[in-house]
């Protein structure tokens, strides 16, 4: 009896010992990855960003919409509720919903939340931290507003590669339009192209103030939210320290001034260490005939004194922005979200899986203007067309419209996939021979840029290539007459949009999709359709 009591007594001991252990684990990962819930709902407003009333959109009656202020690895659990007359969708730009494009939020991925109803988006910021941003991504509802800041701070634990700044400032910069954006869409539809921007806003304000005390280090999160104009952003009096771009920390530099290009996000710091008064923030438009500018201050706290003088004004344009692009560099011994240098990964010692040539064009199809990649400007499709892989529906999408280089056959219209293999290693070179900049965005990925050039790309161009310390980001410019080369390791499956950020030539067909796809289908490479998976076009009636 003796024997069996302490077998029993041993038994209890063991299952104990397990179950707390057990009950460990979970709080644990609870800790390091906690969930965030939140109820959106989208609606029309009107209000006056330039001086005259006209309808935006609104986000729980906010304009801009609600920060996601979010740390590394949280769960996101957001409830939209669209309240709009149109179909509706919010994509996260920058976020790389890993093996989870079903939560994208773009027409190739999913269906358009319909008015009156809802969609709860569930995705983690795995393995980020930096300044991102969300927009609508359907119809023209980027010209409304709708978009909003996503500050994705590091875990507890993980250092950063400088000094905690005091507090931070979220600056949505952005051209935009006093036209209604049914309006403007209406003109795209029938042919025609966008008139020029009206003026540009700060966090969607034409006057805004930021306050700081003297000697103390802020950090300026800034974004281009706008549709069509790279700007330049400069600060009277300071310099900008750049530390983290879309992401990466890059080796840190100081500027007088620097040019952010539709789509683009970084973080600078800021020291107040000037005499205390008001100091003119100013940001401008660049590459465009029509200058525009906004003007607001970055205040000391003990300023008695107000902003004067001549504003600060950009150095040279084309020859001198394509220079500053290539000082940013990757700090490839800082920590990324997970506590390893961001450099252990050797990209430039990777062989090339294939390369692909994408040129941007403005062809007449049909006598209306249209956007081609390649000669194939995009249309999209009833049914998105990671509904249509999932459930092997024929005739949605093609595979063979666009070739790898671009061809001299005249334009056409095609609903675009290229095909790659998960854990390809491309090399992308996105060639302008326009004369206007372009910018060009993937959803679910980073890449390296590893070259900016002038004329014509060809491989004997490799040798300009940086393939050491090339920083990563998630949007790049093609300057005039020039190209941009990348590099790309295809390490999350899905179905993926690569289009312009240039939001005109994104709705008139600059895009396509990129299927990152595998024979053997895993949970480990791509998560199963979410429960609430919306179901339009041929899906109808499906089961997932």
């Amino acid at each position: 009896m003796k024997m069996a009591s302490r077998r029993t007594t041993s038994l209890l001991h063991f299952l104990l010992l397990g179950a707390l252990a057990l009950l460990s684990s979970l709080v644990t990962v609870k800790g390091e990855s906690p969930y965030k819930f939140y109820t959106w709902t989208v609606t029309y407003g009107i209000i006056s960003p330039l001086g005259v009333p006209q309808q935006v959109i609104l986000i729980n009656g906010q304009f801009p919409g609600p920060k996601l202020e979010v740390v590394t690895n949280d769960n996101i659990i957001l409830n939209l509720i669209n309240k709009l007359d149109q179909p509706f969708l919010l994509t996260w730009n920058g976020i790389k919903q890993r093996k989870n494009s079903w939560q994208d939020g773009v027409l190739g991925t999913n269906c358009p939340i319909q008015p009156n109803s809802n969609f709860t988006y569930k995705f983690q910021t795995k393995d980020q931290i930096g300044t991102y941003n969300y927009f609508p991504s359907t119809a023209f509802h980027k010209a409304a507003g709708g978009f909003g800041a996503i500050n994705v701070y590091s875990r507890p634990g993980i250092p950063i590669p400088y000094p905690i700044p005091t507090a931070d400032f979220t600056l949505l910069v952005g051209d935009w339009f006093k036209t209604n954006h049914k309006t403007l869409q209406q003109r795209l539809d029938s042919g025609g192209v966008l008139p020029n921007p009206d003026g540009i806003l700060i966090n969607g304000q034409t006057q805004t103030t930021f306050t700081g005390d003297q000697g103390k280090t802020y950090m300026l999160r800034i974004s281009n939210v706008g549709l069509t104009t790279t700007f330049n952003f400069r600060i009277q009096g300071h310099t900008m320290k750049v530390v983290e771009v879309e992401g990466s920390h890059v080796i840190q530099t100081e500027y007088d001034s620097l040019d952010i290009h539709v789509g683009q996000s970084l973080s600078v710091l800021v020291t107040l260490n000037q005499s205390p008064k008001d100091y003119y923030i100013v940001a401008s438009t660049r590459f465009t005939k029509t200058k525009l500018s906004v003007t607001g201050l970055l205040r000391y706290s003990n300023s008695g004194v107000s902003a004067s003088g001549d504003t600060p004004l950009p150095q040279g344009e084309l020859v001198w922005s394509m220079r500053q692009a290539r000082t940013f560099r990757w700090n490839l011994t800082a920590n990324a979200a997970r506590p390893n240098p961001q450099g252990s990964y050797h990209y430039g010692q990777i062989s090339i899986s294939k390369t692909f040539v994408f040129s941007n064009s403005a062809p007449l199809i049909n006598g209306k203007q249209r956007y081609a990649v390649n000669g194939i400007s995009y249309v999209n499709a009833d049914t998105p067309l990671k509904l249509a892989d999932h459930f092997n529906i024929g005739g949605v999408f093609d595979t063979n419209a666009i070739q790898s280089v671009s061809s001299k056959s005249p334009a056409t219209v095609a609903t675009s996939v290229v095909e790659t293999n998960l854990h390809n290693f491309l090399e992308i070179v996105f060639q302008n021979n326009e004369n206007s900049m372009q910018s060009w965005h993937l959803d679910g990925y980073d890449f390296w840029v590893v070259g900016f050039g002038s004329g014509q790309w060809t491989p004997a161009k490799r040798s300009l290539h940086n393939l050491v310390d090339a920083l990563t980001r998630h949007t790049t410019q093609v300057y005039p007459n020039s190209w941009t080369a990348i590099l790309v390791s295809l390490d999350n499956q899905g179905m993926w949009n690569m289009r312009s950020a240039i939001w005109e030539r994104q709705y008139s067909g600059q895009q396509f999709y990129l299927k990152v796809g595998n024979l053997e289908q895993s949970l480990a490479n791509e998560y199963n359709p979410p429960d609430n998976l919306l179901l339009c076009g041929k899906a109808v009636g499906r089961q997932h």
